[in-house]
């Protein structure tokens, strides 16, 4: 089976890029490695049919400079159709062909930028580079995907690039990780630069020497399971079971709360609450609750979660809070408390850093003490572990931090964690004293 193609894409397509330009359904992503031909994949695509009239399509970069550097989309865009009946229209950087249909180039630098796009009705966007790409840009422009009744144009969103970036984490979930069965319409093209027959292998590789082995899986070999850890917590430190043992001292669920609701082009903090059990020396994850909504709802949430918690563990539980600074945070805490009447409520008020918070519960862990019990929540929940303190979110870890903290007894982490600054202080004043004193 062949794709369409027309005068204006000058081009053999690889059998990948084949692959991708046969792709009618509404999403689809292609690359994974570099140089297997994306640049080229998408712009073939987005020109597949400017023969038809009424035919719309749009390219995106964050930046417009991106798609200008040479090498980038315009430029070989220009390369394509210079000699062709296509006119170029410089001011608005779009393609104007003799069919009426238009190929325009844009940007969305900030999330905000979505907006000027309203009101606009394409055939076609594609977006290179799309881990650079936050999800609310993506799934904004899929609202922009509009045909009248009875044209036969596919509308379709394509997306081009390698792991990495701000928005490997989403892009992975919605395209490369395994989907549910019957869910066809989010299409992966993997490809590397093997599959591309008019690149020199050899000496692009070349460029790759030296390069830390992190952006080498990610770019050589399109892995996407390559990240940066933040080398606090590791995977294999964990140790997975199906409940925890009997014979639980005692359980604590620790909340870090975000009462600020999901809204488009925002992305707030999530409320999580994790519940932590101590039995002898070791600690289990019981389980997790993750949620984005509005201070009622979190409230309604925080309320059912701790009554049945209660219901399981009974005198053993203990809530945690984390209370933020200020009078409004204490007074926040205070309502909490008020709502969690008659269970054994903490605010506590952390005056260190998240990193150095962490650490007691992260020694545990690289000791082989802390468990996790199996559930849906795992595979966020170890992901932000591992990528703490460089992710894009900590709250999960925060609240394993205070729950940890309450069960250690004795001062709590947060005491903890005061004391271990304030020493580090200490012998910091003290190292500056004697360089004075000498």
């Amino acid at each position: 089976m062949r794709p369409r193609l027309n005068e204006y894409i000058p081009i053999t397509p690889t059998p990948q890029q084949r692959a991708f330009l046969l792709l009618e359904c509404r999403e689809a992503f292609y690359g994974g490695a570099a140089g297997p031909g994306k640049s080229w994949g998408l712009l073939a695509a987005a020109l597949q049919y400017v023969d038809v009239p009424n035919y719309r399509a749009i390219i995106l970069r964050r930046q417009l400079e991106d798609l200008r550097l040479p090498g980038n989309l315009i430029d070989i865009a220009h390369e394509w159709l210079g000699g062709t009946d296509a006119v170029w229209h410089e001011a608005k950087h779009y393609w104007k062909f003799p069919s009426g249909a238009e190929l325009h180039f844009g940007h969305m630098e900030h999330e905000r930028d979505r907006f000027k796009y309203k009101g606009t009705r394409w055939h076609f966007v594609g977006i290179d580079e799309l881990t650079q790409f936050t999800e609310i840009m993506y799934t904004y422009m899929l609202t922009r995907l509009r045909k009248v009744k009875g044209d036969p144009i596919p509308v379709r969103l394509r997306g081009g690039s390698n792991p990495g970036d701000e928005g490997h984490e989403w892009v992975r979930e919605r395209f490369v990780d395994p989907r549910p069965e019957g869910r066809t319409n989010q299409i992966y093209i993997p490809a590397t630069m093997l599959d591309n027959p008019h690149l020199d292998v050899e000496d692009y590789l070349k460029g790759f020497e030296g390069v830390d082995p992190i952006t080498r899986q990610q770019l050589v070999d399109g892995d996407w399971s390559a990240r940066e850890g933040g080398g606090k917590f590791k995977r294999e430190w964990l140790r997975f079971v199906d409940e925890a043992p009997a014979g639980i001292e005692a359980v604590c669920r620790g909340w870090d709360l975000a009462a600020t609701e999901k809204k488009p082009g925002k992305t707030p903090d999530w409320t999580v609450g994790l519940s932590l059990a101590k039995v002898d020396r070791n600690y289990y994850v019981l389980d997790v609750v993750r949620l984005q909504g509005t201070p009622l709802t979190v409230d309604k949430v925080l309320l059912q979660t701790t009554q049945m918690d209660g219901e399981m563990h009974g005198e053993m539980l203990e809530v945690a809070i984390e209370q933020e600074g200020g009078a409004s945070g204490v007074k926040a805490a205070g309502d909490y408390v008020t709502l969690l009447a008659g269970y054994d409520v903490h605010a506590e008020r952390p005056k260190v850093s998240k990193k150095l918070r962490a650490n007691p519960v992260s020694a545990q862990a690289e000791a082989g003490f802390l468990y996790v019990v199996r559930g849906p929540w795992n595979k966020k929940f170890v992901e932000e572990l591992e990528a703490f303190p460089n992710g894009s979110n900590d709250d999960q870890v925060d609240a394993l931090s205070l729950a940890f903290g309450r069960l250690t007894g004795g001062p709590g982490l947060i005491e903890f964690a005061r004391r271990a600054y304030e020493a580090q202080q200490k012998r910091k004043l003290a190292a500056q004293g004697g360089l004075r004193n000498g």
